[in-house]
């Protein structure tokens, strides 16, 4: 019997493994997929998004090299260099951010860090990094494997492929948004009908030109010319009446980027396509028993402003690390409950955030005076540095019961005078104490923890008037003291996230 069985051997679920076998948990992953590197999962297809939280956590897990490599060749929208242009730093219903535009002094903790607030990357090479580290770490893969049943009691859950068992103590749903898992035990799934159909494709375009570059909001819809070439995007608001299940036919997309586009562009040849809608959807709870669910199999929802990913990354460190500690017996009474309690809201607001993006775009004329004044707004310093905060995580923060506003954030890039770095300490998986006065009292407190917590002390660069902070494994932070720091309190906070330190 495993400690966990996985479903699903995308990003979410490949993070969740790393997550569980940094912790020394016996992880077995099951992938309906028989392969990797599907052309849907490489670039140009494949290409998503990652902003500052994601990212904060691939680098402060040893694993942000490969993604900035592969970011560093990715071809960009034509003329972004070009004088005067934006240079792209998100959008919202297709209204571009200038990354000029954003002020990052002005965002709620920001330190200076080496890593960038954002980049481009492709799922395969997210999915090959996650993959190789998961296998160092002992998480065995199994390809070929489609879920079809799932039991469970109090002691353990078994998941049924055909013949096969797999029995665990715990089951998590990572396996997408049509979650075997989800459906299998018993998750209500609730949420609002699709606007429009979106489609995606690699085509051979010969008069591309006639489309601008970019994202380009029309009276009947919205169309995006991407960097690659013959890779396009198309949003038609046809109710979500082009049923997925459909072939994607040449003439079909055609007909459809031509009424969108205004134009008689020409599709010659039809590489890959397919379709997909804005039907926003969330599990009202993100357990049952012993089952759970993490990214899209929890939450689905349109592919405006990149949410879907890195909330389904954010969704994996909170699990994991609570997960592992109850599979190790050193959870707290309730902690994986708090999985459920600080992830669903996010999930909740990144529905809401494409929802407020599908009613600018509809193509009706109180939608159009809306993309007025979202236009006009978005062109300020501060409309761009609001959104940009927004998409970028950086506004998220778990209510932890504290007044102090850095608590239930994830912790600025804080680095020490002696070179060390919040990444350093946390490539382990275990929680940070970071005492910036050295406080003889608060080490030996930390000390009672020291299987759950690694401490360090020294001045920092920039202690942001704090005098220590502890930080959670996933990053965020749970205490933090000021001058003079109450141990007190401390222990208070080491107790209800990692338990009676007797233990």
């Amino acid at each position: 019997m495993h400690d966990a069985v996985i479903v699903g051997a995308g990003p979410v679920g490949l993070f969740l493994a790393c997550e569980l076998g940094l912790a020394g948990c016996s992880v077995l992953v099951l992938e309906r997929e028989p392969e990797p590197g599907s052309p849907w999962r490489t670039a140009p297809l494949g290409r998503r998004g990652l902003f500052s939280t994601s990212i904060a956590a691939f680098d402060r897990r040893g694993l942000l090299e490969p993604l900035l490599a592969e970011a560093a060749g990715l071809p960009r929208f034509a003329g972004a260099d070009e004088p005067g242009r934006p240079r792209l730093a998100g959008h919202f219903a297709g209204i571009v951010l200038d990354a000029a535009d954003v002020d990052l002094a002005a965002l709620p903790f920001r330190l200076p860090s080496p890593v960038p607030d954002a980049l481009m990357t492709s799922l395969d090479t997210v999915e090959a990094a996650l993959a190789e580290r998961a296998a160092k770490l002992g998480v065995e893969v199994r390809r070929g494997v489609a879920v079809d049943g799932l039991t469970q009691d109090g002691e353990q859950v078994v998941v049924h492929a055909g013949e096969h068992e797999y029995p665990a103590r715990w089951a998590v749903g990572c396996d997408g948004g049509r979650s075997a898992v989800r459906r299998l035990a018993g998750f209500e799934f609730a949420g609002t009908a699709p606007q429009f159909t979106g489609y995606v494709a690699l085509a051979t375009i010969p008069d591309a030109d006639k489309l601008n570059p970019g994202f380009t909001l029309t009276p009947e819809g919205m169309y995006i010319r991407m960097p690659a070439a013959g890779h396009i995007g198309v949003m038609d608001f046809d109710g979500g009446a082009f049923d997925r299940s459909q072939e994607v036919t040449r003439e079909h997309l055609q007909e459809v980027l031509r009424r969108v586009s205004g134009t008689d562009v020409t599709l010659t040849e039809l590489h890959l396509a397919s379709s997909y809608t804005d039907r926003a959807m969330q599990a009202t709870t993100y357990r049952r028993g012993r089952g759970l669910l993490a990214g899209d199999a929890a939450h689905i929802v349109s592919p405006l402003g990149g949410q879907g990913l890195n909330t389904g990354i954010g969704d994996a460190l909170d699990l994991g690390w609570k997960l592992a500690a109850t599979i190790r017996g050193r959870a707290p009474e309730g902690l994986l409950d708090t999985y459920s309690r600080e992830r669903h809201p996010v999930g909740a607001w990144a529905l809401d955030w494409t929802r407020a993006q599908v009613a600018s775009m509809r193509p009706d004329p109180h939608a159009q005076a809306v993309q007025g004044v979202l236009r006009d707004l978005l062109g300020t310093r501060e409309g761009t540095t609001y959104v940009f905060e927004k998409l970028s995580g950086t506004s998220v923060r778990y209510d932890l019961g504290s007044t102090r506003p850095l608590v239930g954030r994830t912790a600025p890039a804080f680095r020490l005078e002696d070179g060390t770095s919040l990444t350093d300490l946390m490539q382990d998986g275990r929680g940070v104490v970071l005492d910036f006065s050295a406080d003889a009292g608060l080490r030996a407190s930390a000390a009672a923890w020291e299987g759950d917590l690694r401490y360090a002390a020294g001045p920092a660069e920039n202690d942001l008037g704090f005098a220590a902070v502890l930080i959670r494994p996933d990053g965020v932070v749970a205490w933090a003291g000021e001058r003079g720091p109450d141990r007190d309190s401390f222990e208070r906070a080491a107790r209800r996230w990692f338990g009676d330190a007797s233990v």
